[in-house]
Order: C-alpha cells, then structure tokens, then sequence
C-alpha cells in the first residue's frame, strides 16, 4: 500500500495520520493488515515479551461523571458501593505483593471526576512508597490540572492514564457530564509535566468502524504518541447503560490492535478490560498483531480478569515471556 503523508506535526517532526488513510489501512485483506503490523511490532520490540502490570482500586464508587460504561458512576444502579480512599500502608502491602508475583508496573485508579486538595498528600505518598518498591507507577484519578500533575511527577509518577474512550463524533453518547476537549486538556497538562501518557479507549459500545479510527487518529496525532495505549473492550455491567451493548466481533478488535501498532509503533499497546470474553486463540491473535502489555489479577478496579495461572499458562503456550522493568 502506498502512503501519502504531507501533514507534518511541527513539534516533533512525524506525519500526521489522515481519517482516509488509516480507514484504508483499516479495510485490507486481514492478512495484510496483520503482517504490516506484525513487522512494525519486530521492529520495535521483542515479538515474544509482553509488559505486565498490575491495577488496584484506591477508591471505588461514588463516582460523579455518568460515563455509560462505568459500574463505579454515581448515576448508575450496578449495586456497586462507594468507598473511602485506600490507606496508603495498605496501597503499599498490596503493591509488594504484585512485584513479587512479577509485575513490573503498578497502576492506581480513584473514582473521582479529579483529585481533591485534601487527598494529593496520600496520593503522593502512595506513588512515592511504589517508587521505593523499584516499580513504574501509574495513577488514573480523573481530571488534573498543572499544578496537580507537577506534584505527582515531583512525586515520582511515571505514568498517567486518561484514556479519551472513543471518537470526538461518539463521546457525547457515552458521557455527558465531561467533554472530549476536557480530556484533551488533561492529557496536555500531564504531557507538559513530563510524566509518560497512558491513553486509549474502549471498544464495543455500539460506535461505528468510523468512530474506532477516529479514536486512533486522534491518539496518534497528539503531540506525542502516548507511551502507553490500552484497548479495552467493553464489559457490560448491570445497570450501566450499556449493559445490552452488542460485543464487538473478534476479528473487528484485533483490527483496532493491529491499527493501533502501526500508527504507534514504539508504544505500548495493551490489551486491557475484556480479556475474560476472549479465547486464548483472539488473545494469541492480538500479540502478533502487536499488544504486548496486559495486566494481571483477577480484577480490574471492579470488572473481573482472567487469573494469574491462566495468563502464566497461556504465555507458556506461545513461549512469551514477561517483560523486563524498563530502564529508567
């Protein structure tokens, strides 16, 4: 396939993806699609290691944004309660524990639409007691302004998460109490303090082909490609109002792994929520078409994970191997 790329991004001086071009790519024969990628990957990383990371709820629930998907909203009826913030001994005992079954990164989530005053300190030593465990930190607490993203990176925190879940065009069926620009903005503070960008979205909520490419599109055309890119497909929950959402079909989902490699090639590209309705065989598909990031335990702040002994034996199947902690 022939690419024609005139639009240039200024700041760091690579091409910028058109909506045509990457529906083109989107649209070939699916061996083609998967051998393109497949060679980006080999590029780019070692085909046969895959990052692991490990994801706790510090605070679950209560949630005031009504993002359709979400159990932890306070708008939906999931039966899900709220909790108080994690105590940070706790945070930290949790986070031994996950470096010594071999996770490498370790991810924090709170159901906030953005962190409180009163809550940055135990954030912060949070992140600071990972750090003095030897693992990348990772913090998802909703909407951060400069000043709150300059303290985290002070703190220490390697990655932030922020994903913008889908297309500019669909996110008003999604979410209305938060706009596609507010999550634009926070990605631009947490960019411009320096701290690595965890962002993707989420598949399987009755978007369009369209509306997946639009999301990669806007993904590859920040200013920098995030570090981090989790594909998360979705997982309906009782009384969210997605709960009914048609599933996307397999071959559709290694698509969007595949896209997302090819137009983020040293990124991490990580196969996120969902992995427990998909066949060893779709999950085997999605790391030669370029994932090589999951994350381990049985739960993902509240929607279940495949266990450890099912991701150890499946990685023992495809002779992968857990990624080592990156050079810092």
């Amino acid at each position: 396939m022939v690419v024609n790329r005139p639009q240039i991004n200024s700041e760091s001086v690579r091409p910028l993806w058109s909506q045509a071009e990457v529906r083109a790519l989107y649209e070939l024969p699916f061996n083609d699609l998967l051998h393109r990628a497949h060679n980006i990957h080999r590029q780019n990383f070692d085909p046969n290691k895959v990052q692991i990371s490990r994801l706790l709820s510090i605070k679950t629930g209560g949630c005031p944004e009504d993002c359709g998907y979400c159990s932890q909203s306070a708008h939906h009826e999931s039966g899900l309660k709220a909790s108080k913030l994690m105590e940070v001994r706790r945070v930290i005992a949790e986070a031994t524990k996950a470096r010594d079954a071999g996770a490498t990164r370790y991810c924090m989530g709170a159901a906030w639409r953005n962190p409180k005053a009163r809550d940055m300190d135990a954030v912060v030593a949070m992140v600071e007691g990972v750090k003095a465990l030897g693992m990348e930190t990772c913090m998802t607490l909703g909407m951060l302004d400069l000043e709150q993203a300059a303290r985290l990176k002070q703190a220490g925190l390697d990655y932030y998460n922020h994903n913008i879940d889908t297309s500019e065009r669909y996110y008003s069926e999604i979410i209305s109490t938060r706009s596609f620009a507010d999550r634009l903005e926070t990605l631009e503070h947490v960019r411009q303090s320096g701290i690595k960008v965890c962002c993707g979205g989420i598949v399987g909520m009755g978007e369009e082909p369209v509306d997946r490419i639009d999301m990669l599109v806007t993904l590859a055309n920040l200013p920098e490609h995030p570090q981090s890119v989790p594909i998360n497909m979705l997982i309906p929950i009782e009384g969210t109002p997605l709960a009914d959402a048609k599933p996307i079909e397999p071959i559709e989902f290694v698509r969007v792994i595949a896209l997302a490699r090819i137009m983020m090639p040293k990124s991490h590209v990580r196969l996120s929520a969902g992995r427990t309705a998909m066949t060893d065989e779709m999950q085997a598909l999605c790391f030669f078409a370029g994932a090589n990031s999951i994350f381990v335990g049985d739960t993902l702040l509240t929607a279940n994970n495949p266990g450890e002994d099912k991701d150890a034996l499946l990685f023992r199947r495809l002779g992968i191997e857990p990624m080592e902690r990156e050079a810092q």
